[in-house]
């Protein structure tokens, strides 16, 4: 091999490569006209200022719900504190409900012994009255004395 053959065989190497990268090149091109072809774009993309105006929005709709989020936290907590309160209040009127039942049942047993005093002294005015009326009818009419039978202690002699 002499010199003449090497350099020859290394300019036809680098023909082949250069040749090789135009193709690749080449088939690259075709294949994206072929894509664009084949999908062509109709919508334009978004630009970037509208993604930042989407962003500004979507922020601010951000701000808006923690906000709310916050009003929502701070009225569970006061529905809370009004459960326990209410809770509480339930426990003080169930225990003076209790207390007010067993007072109540005591005052419907002074009411009927109260009742059954009142009936007997009912009944025994009733009884006394008959019984007045009754020894009012059995006694006679009283008359006035009459002294002709009495002589003052002088007896018939």
């Amino acid at each position: 091999m002499n010199i003449a053959s090497l350099r020859i065989r290394r300019l036809v190497t680098a023909i082949g490569v250069v040749a090789a990268l135009a193709l690749g090149v080449g088939s690259i091109n075709a294949a994206a006209a072929w894509t664009a072809a084949s999908a062509p774009l109709t919508v334009a993309p978004v630009s970037v200022s509208s993604l930042q105006d989407r962003l500004a929005t979507e922020a601010a709709r951000s701000d808006a719900l923690a906000t709310q989020l916050e009003a929502l936290t701070a009225q569970s907590t006061d529905l809370a504190a009004a459960l326990t309160a209410a809770q509480d209040r339930i426990v003080t009127d169930t225990t003076n409900a209790t207390g007010m039942t067993k007072a109540l049942k005591a005052a419907k047993v002074r009411l009927a012994k109260l009742e059954a005093s009142v009936a007997a002294a009912k009944a025994a005015a009733a009884r006394a009255s008959k019984a007045a009326a009754k020894a009012a009818a059995q006694t006679p009419a009283t008359a006035a004395p009459t002294h002709g039978g009495d002589d003052g202690g002088h007896g018939d002699d």
